[in-house]
């Protein structure tokens, strides 16, 4: 019968702790760090190595999700186990309370010194871990050009120096650990010695057999003194990784992603029009204005073309219209709306852009193109007609159903581009961005595109960071952009016949005598 309770109440724990509990207290931990990271600013990316992000997302939550939870469980069973033993030698051997007592307290002191060790040595093992993702990763990505250039053996060189700094953390660790063992093995006999001496001297008056008993169960602890040192230790050394798993689940994140009583209409922006009002921006706190004082007003069908010198501020001005960079001053604003006071989503669902280096997703090319599943298959046909990818993709066995690798790599980075004009052929919204969208393709598929996006967008407002000068000769006007402020600001007609900064870029380009 006892049999049977201890069961039921070891398979209750199980169920109560271990499966409710646990698996409930990590889902909620790995949601907020995923939620964390993906609403994090831009800020957080440029400042946070890939490898310090994959170390949480990796090595931390293994240990949140299979360690901890068996840390406490070892902790608590080895902690009963060695209270009682205590508790049963000094009820057979009283006298050895005069022992255990400063034995305990000189136990207690190794065990706040290690442990308080172990886990700032812990801490820097987990910190110097990430450079050895980061390196990694970085070292995968750009395999073909360190062999390229013959550059083998030095980034091996680099990958084991940081093994090593790794190394200068783990190996005190152990040796720590040995300290630890040789403290807890003298306490342990000391113990054994104590108590063995007490049942000689009281020899008359103690039962043989309980002493017996007695110094049997000495002998138990220095084993279960070590295990719940080291227990402990593992704990305290282990919680790190969800101090670490909070830290970024605590990042500061984003605008939200709604704001309810901020939405815009349905059909907003009806206009395109926009108007950048004495707008100011930073990348993060600390850092200089990239863009200073941007006044301009742009109505809706009108083409911008963006040039400028690089770091000019061209791109920083589009990452701002999907407020991937929070004003520093002033306003943006569409069709009468302050895109500052809306949410997130209600703003970049309504914008469409083409990006300088275009990344698509793991799984079919019909899902980039389409990955909310809203049109029918005509349509997107049409747009990779339009875009000039059709006889490709009519070429591939799985037609639609193509599947792009990670990151698009089977595919030419040309080709991504064009994945990227369907994309926004389907989306079609009235304000489009182009951040040097076309920089990868030959000038005959350029002149193609151009002309699509001439016809197809003739009623939307389209902003173009031009990389050809040549391509943006016919827009409405052109803005000239001079570190952070509007140097020029005209048609192209008037611009050339200043002869200012956009005149001895077009004659640099050729374009002019």
């Amino acid at each position: 019968m006892v049999k049977e309770v201890i069961g039921v109440l070891f398979l209750a724990k199980g169920l109560l702790f271990n499966v409710y509990s646990v698996l409930r207290a990590v889902r909620r931990m790995h949601l907020n760090l995923l939620q964390g990271v993906l609403r994090a600013p831009l800020g957080f990316f440029d400042t946070t190595p890939t490898g310090r992000v994959l170390n949480r997302f990796s090595k931390d939550m293994d240990t949140i999700d299979s360690q901890i939870q068996l840390d406490i469980d070892k902790l608590m069973i080895t902690f009963w186990f060695t209270l009682s033993l205590l508790i049963l030698i000094s009820v057979l051997t009283p006298p050895c309370l005069l022992v255990i007592v400063p034995l305990m307290a000189f136990y207690w002191w190794v065990q706040r010194f290690y442990v308080a060790t172990s886990r700032q040595l812990k801490r820097l093992e987990s910190v110097t871990r990430s450079p050895i993702y980061s390196h990694f990763s970085e070292t995968i990505t750009g395999a073909s050009v360190i062999r390229a250039y013959g550059r083998l053996d030095a980034f091996v060189l680099m990958s084991d120096t940081k093994v090593d700094e790794n190394q200068k953390s783990y190996y005190p660790g152990i040796v720590s650990n040995r300290w630890l063992g040789v403290r807890i093995e003298f306490i342990g006999n000391c113990i054994v010695l104590f108590a063995a001496l007490f049942a000689v001297i009281g020899k008359e008056q103690l039962n043989p057999g309980l002493v017996g008993l007695s110094v049997s169960y000495a002998l138990l602890v220095t084993m279960s003194l070590n295990w719940m040192v080291r227990m402990t230790s593992d704990l305290e050394s282990n919680i790190v990784a969800v101090e670490r798993v909070k830290e970024y689940s605590e990042t500061k994140t984003e605008a939200p992603w709604e704001v309810e009583e901020k939405k815009p209409s349905p059909d907003w922006p009806s206009h395109g029009n926009v108007e950048f009002s004495d707008y100011s921006v930073r990348y993060r706190d600390g850092l200089e204005l990239v863009l200073k004082n941007l006044s301009l007003s742009v109505k809706g069908g009108e083409k911008i073309g963006i040039v400028g010198r690089t770091g000019a501020g061209k791109s920083s001005m589009t990452l701002s219209l999907f407020r991937l960079l929070e004003a520093a001053g002033g306003e943006i604003t569409i069709d009468g709306i302050k895109i500052s006071e809306i949410g997130l989503h209600d703003l970049r669902s309504k914008l469409t852009i083409i990006p300088q280096e275009p990344v698509l997703f793991s799984g079919s090319l019909r899902m980039n193109l389409d990955p909310f599943g809203k049109y029918s298959d005509g349509e997107v046909w049409t747009a990779l007609e339009l875009a000039h990818l059709n006889k490709f993709v009519t070429n591939q066995p799985a037609k639609l159903e193509l599947e792009c690798s990670e990151g698009g790599e089977n595919l030419s980075v040309g080709q991504r581009q064009l994945v990227c004009l369907a994309r926004a052929l389907l989306r079609k919204t009235r304000i489009l961005i182009l951040d040097e969208a076309t920089a990868a393709i030959d000038l005959e598929t350029d002149d193609l595109i151009q002309s699509t996006i001439r016809t197809q967008f003739e009623d939307c407002t389209v902003f173009t960071i031009a990389h050809r000068l040549n391509t943006i000769m016919d827009y409405t006007r052109v803005l000239v952009l001079d570190k952070g402020k509007i140097a020029e600001f005209d048609t192209p007609t008037n611009l050339l016949s200043k002869k200012g900064i956009f005149y001895g870029m077009a004659k640099d380009a050729g374009l002019v005598q």
